[in-house]
């Protein structure tokens, strides 16, 4: 008989094939060039040096194998600093950036230490490349493998959600910090964090300049496998690689996935008044997208350079950047950051079947993530509902891609606001956006739906300000959109008018709740549970200040938000009624003969999908057993009743929902606590089966 033994504890630890490679008796140095003539190591003691300890010159003939350069060097090992030195063609004119003074990044660097630092020769010096062995104690951890379908994304950026004095925290603004406020994700009940970039990238200006604008979001990529070191307790080189694990592994104890949004799009090396920091000096024509012969960047994603993406070696980077962190961090999912570009060929045009978006959907060992585009770029693509519509024939395959879905978005802030026209759209988005997703054979969890996040208004200030006031960004409020379907309800910014103050608050939860009953995936921005305020700044990309960092004071001054909104929440994760795995029909079930959902007028009768009406009801029928509710699924039919006009609106109870006891779930015109009644047992509906709701607000019942 065959025995079974116990698996080892899973380590991903083998080398990458490029960058550092640690073994044994030393360290292999590999790094791809295809037009260098020549290729030095320098060598560093300490972060601080400026010049290095030794230098290594490559052999041309023994140490270079095709267009791979290859060196071992004995007696190094994890924490060796390094950069790469690259001689070949200087001529812009041709795409050829090579500088023999610039040191270099490491494409592959695993993590960076140090700062910019300033060359006597005019040459910016960038952070040092550490050698790392990948080794870290799990225990046993692995991923959670939560269905997408039953995921509640909580967008939020690792230095700001603790940096602020008030978050209380031993170590602010880092990885572990974020360790210390688990609790709260986990009394909020989201299941996914998504993580603004993380990745290396400059904390301030390359050049020293403009010390009071940083680049805080971290859209502007210096090293794609690195974490950032600025998020670290610990200042020694390479620390910064187990306290992010250990992030992860704390983060999925509590039953909380970890996705991260990864910017494939471009880097911080700019466009021909850029610095030489890495991709520039080492092979400039294959990794940045180049137009007139070369002498000019092209610029798709708004800030100067594109990355190259279906280059295939570009391409080969990217999988095994995406790999990395899989495997060596255990990270559960990505979002990409303007993923149309990754859509685009080489000469920028956008492709039908683009390999590097098919490829990452098929790719087995990314098999269990999730991933999601933003699926737009900075040059006009915008490809919400057909990103990834990637058809295999003859294949059982079903992986699909995601998408922020921007409609939504903006439909159901145009919705609340009261515009005209909009009954339809809102219908469709609470339904699952079936007109963008189900062409192509994408189930509703396509969808990420979302009315808020890092770039625009949060939601609080998207019911305070019509426009947007980014005056302390520098750029003369240029910066940022300008459509926001906002609103003030008649004073721009804060107000003491009772009155105004009552409508916002309702608008907040109007849009909340709207979000959580859904069909869809739900994401929201950090702080949104509490009414977070950017003071009118729609575009705080370098603000790391108080207008940016979550100020934990609202937890207790508006906990009664943070109520309703963990409610809602609860109520997601335990309603497979509105968290179904395939859209809804409207039509008669066999086993009940009910429709899974059913619309109506205020009056009860047929909506005139024509008219300008602007109240609706919407009953859910819960799914059947062994039909698409989840296992621990108690499934209610839900009824909800929705009025954004301007002036209450009578409410008659369908027939369909006369045989139902309903109870009230959520009243969002209601002051706490019965604005939410947790365990669904609010007032009954009242006999007469008739409803006053006031003006732009909604409730929601829940079947006992």
């Amino acid at each position: 008989m065959l025995m079974r033994h116990p698996h080892p504890e899973l380590q991903f630890t083998h080398n990458l094939p490029y960058g550092s490679l640690v073994h044994e008796r030393g360290v292999q140095f590999v790094v791809f060039s295809r037009s260098a003539t020549a290729m030095r190591l320098m060598l560093y003691n300490d972060v601080e040096d400026s010049e290095p300890d030794d230098v290594i010159v490559f052999d041309r003939d023994s140490d270079r194998w095709g267009d791979i350069w290859s060196l071992f060097v004995e007696g190094v090992g994890p924490g060796q600093l390094y950069h790469f030195q690259a001689e070949g063609p200087h001529d812009p004119e041709q795409g050829q950036w090579f500088d023999p003074r610039a040191r270099l990044i490491d494409p592959y660097a695993k993590a960076l230490a140090g700062e910019f630092q300033p060359g006597e020769d005019g040459v910016i010096r960038p952070p040092k490349c550490v050698v790392v062995d990948d080794f870290f104690d799990w225990e046993g951890d692995r991923h959670l493998r939560r269905e997408l379908s039953d995921t509640v994304i909580y967008e939020t950026h690792v230095r700001g959600f603790t940096q602020d004095d008030s978050s209380g925290v031993e170590h602010p603004g880092t990885y572990l910090g974020m360790i210390e406020k688990i609790p709260y994700l986990q009394s909020l009940g989201v299941t996914a964090v998504e993580l603004m970039p993380v990745h290396e990238f400059p904390i301030r200006d390359i050049y020293g300049g403009a010390p009071e604008r940083v680049n805080y979001w971290g859209y502007d990529p210096l090293a794609f496998f690195s974490p950032h070191r600025g998020y670290a307790a610990d200042s020694s080189p390479g620390a910064q690689v187990n306290e992010f694990k250990r992030l992860v592994k704390e983060l999925h104890r509590a039953g909380i996935e970890v996705i991260l949004d990864v910017v494939f799009n471009h880097t911080c090396e700019g466009n021909d008044l850029g610095p030489v920091l890495s991709f520039k000096g080492l092979e400039n024509r294959v990794y940045y997208m180049l137009e007139n012969g070369g002498g000019r960047y092209a610029n798709y994603s708004g800030c100067g350079n594109t990355i190259n993406g279906n280059h295939p070696i570009v391409r080969e980077m990217i999988f095994h950047c995406l790999r990395h962190w899989v495997h060596n961090y255990h990270i559960d999912g990505f979002r990409f950051d303007l993923a149309s570009i990754l859509s685009r060929d080489r000469e920028g045009r956008l492709m039908p079947n683009p390999p590097l978006v098919e490829a990452i959907a098929a790719d087995p060992l990314l098999a269990d993530t999730k991933i999601i585009a933003e699926a737009w770029d900075a040059a006009g693509a915008y490809q919400v509902g057909s990103f990834g519509d990637i058809r295999w024939p003859n294949s059982t395959d079903d992986r699909h891609w995601a998408e922020w879905n921007g409609r939504y978005r903006d439909d159901m802030r145009r919705f609340w606001r009261g515009d005209d026209g909009m009954l339809g759209p809102f219908a469709t988005r609470i339904s699952g956006s079936s007109d963008l997703y189900e062409h192509a054979g994408r189930p509703p969890y396509c969808s990420i739906n979302f009315i808020s996040s890092h770039d625009g208004f949060t939601l609080n200030d998207m019911v305070t300000y019509r426009e947007k006031h980014n005056e302390a960004n520098k750029e003369g409020n240029r910066d940022g959109d300008n459509n926001n379907h906002s609103d003030n309800y008649g004073v721009e910014g804060p107000t003491r008018r009772r009155s105004i103050a009552k409508l916002r608050s309702r608008q907040v939860k109007n849009m909340f709740a709207t979000l959580m009953i859904s069909q869809g995936v739900p994401m929201f921005a950090a702080g949104d549970e509490v009414r977070r305020t950017q003071r009118g700044n729609n575009n705080a990309y370098c603000q790391d200040n108080e207008t940016s960092w979550f100020d934990w004071s609202l937890e207790e001054r508006n906990q009664d938000m943070l109520r309703f909104c963990s409610a809602l929440v609860k109520f997601r994760n335990e309603q497979p009624t509105v968290r179904r795995v395939e859209y809804l029909t409207g039509k008669a079930s066999e086993e009940d003969g009910l429709p899974d959902v059913s619309w109506y007028n205020a009056l009860g009768t047929a909506v005139d999908w024509h008219a300008d009406d602007k109240a609706i009801i919407c009953m859910l029928t819960a799914p059947v057993a062994n039909g698409d509710t989840a296992p621990n699924g108690d499934a209610r039919d839900v009824l909800i009743l929705v009025n954004s006009t301007g002036e209450p609106r009578q409410f008659i109870v369908p027939p369909v929902a006369k045989g139902t006891r309903w109870r009230l779930f959520v009243d969002t015109a209601a002051e706490s606590p019965n604005d939410v009644f947790p365990n669904w047992d609010g007032p009954p509906l009242p006999r007469s089966q008739k409803i006053t709701l006031t003006y732009r607000s909604m409730r929601v019942f829940v079947a006992e």
